[in-house]
């Protein structure tokens, strides 16, 4: 009886350990499951970083991109462009007053020539419009490459000053005269007569100003000075894809190449040229081919064709 007793005792002790070792990796197992379950946590983490990284990137991607061939090539974003034009407006507007210059004008070929205000020169010399030496200035300059090395640029103490100093420019020299006889609010007359006058050489360049004419609203600005309402234009049709011709005949394309081969003594202008490069390839002086080209400034274009002899 005795011995009976003795080994039931011993089975429910036996019992009751094993429930315990139970407990006890069940404990283990609850902790194990919390850890995986934190470090499953964390990327969700990332995952919301990366979509707010990827918003604003998007929103930038979003936003229209300008690429201006001002002194140095600029590559700027829209709301820069605004920034630009917030930030002069009044004083192109003020020019408008005292020189009769189209404030939308003196806007656009400010945003134009000086990279919308993050180009070299406009940096360094508050030079906005790309404005040389010449022989009747007697402020202060700066030296930077250009259709030559290290041509000479007026430095300005305010860009107040270079605005002003762009208008004295075309209302005292007699090749912009006809300009002033044009209606301050036709923009697009001023950005053709400008080019017309030899303002640029770049046959693109009126289109070029218009753009930022019409992308930016700056015409805006001359109907506030002129005392008028200001009508938006109507954005332009797309141009009409033409239908897809049959490929042309081995004779065709004969004939197209000999139409755009470059005649003797002639060169074609490729990304990276300057007169002052050119001239140097073909033992000139950057005068010498200005006046074989009738050129009247340093500005050329890619694929602009040159006389070199």
């Amino acid at each position: 009886m005795f011995r009976k007793i003795l080994a039931l005792a011993v089975l429910s002790l036996l019992v009751s350990c094993g429930t315990s070792r139970s407990r006890i990796q069940t404990t283990k197992s609850s902790t194990a499951k919390t850890r995986t379950s934190s470090k499953k946590n964390k990327p969700s983490v990332k995952t919301k970083t990366d979509t707010k990284t990827s918003t604003a990137s998007n929103s930038r991607n979003d936003n229209q991109v300008e690429v201006l061939e001002s002194t140095s090539r600029t590559v700027v974003y829209a709301d820069l462009v605004k920034a630009y034009v917030q930030q002069y407006k009044d004083v192109a507007k003020d020019n408008m007053r005292r020189h009769g210059i189209p404030a939308s004008i003196t806007l656009a070929q400010g945003i134009l020539e000086s990279g919308a205000g993050k180009g070299t020169l406009c940096v360094e010399a508050n030079n906005h419009f790309g404005i040389k030496c010449h022989n009747d200035w007697t402020g202060e300059t700066v030296r930077h490459d250009d259709d030559s090395e290290q041509e000479c640029f007026r430095k300005y103490p305010r860009a107040a000053e270079s605005f002003n100093d762009h208008s004295m420019f075309l209302t005292t020299r007699g090749r912009y005269a006809s300009l002033f006889k044009l209606p301050k609010d036709d923009y697009e007359a001023w950005a053709r007569g400008l080019r017309a006058a030899g303002y640029a050489t770049d046959p693109k360049y009126p289109e070029k100003l218009i753009g930022l004419i019409e992308r930016y609203e700056l015409a805006s600005y001359d109907s506030e000075v002129l005392d008028r309402p200001y009508v938006k234009p109507e954005p332009k049709a797309a141009p009409v894809q033409p239908k897809a011709s049959p490929a042309p005949k081995e004779e065709t394309l004969v004939i197209v190449a000999a139409e755009t081969t470059v005649a003797a003594g002639s060169y074609r202008v490729a990304q990276g040229d300057t007169l002052y490069s050119i001239s140097k390839k073909h033992n000139l002086t950057v005068d010498e081919l200005m006046r074989l080209n009738g050129l009247s400034s340093n500005a050329i274009s890619i694929g602009q064709v040159l006389k070199v002899k």
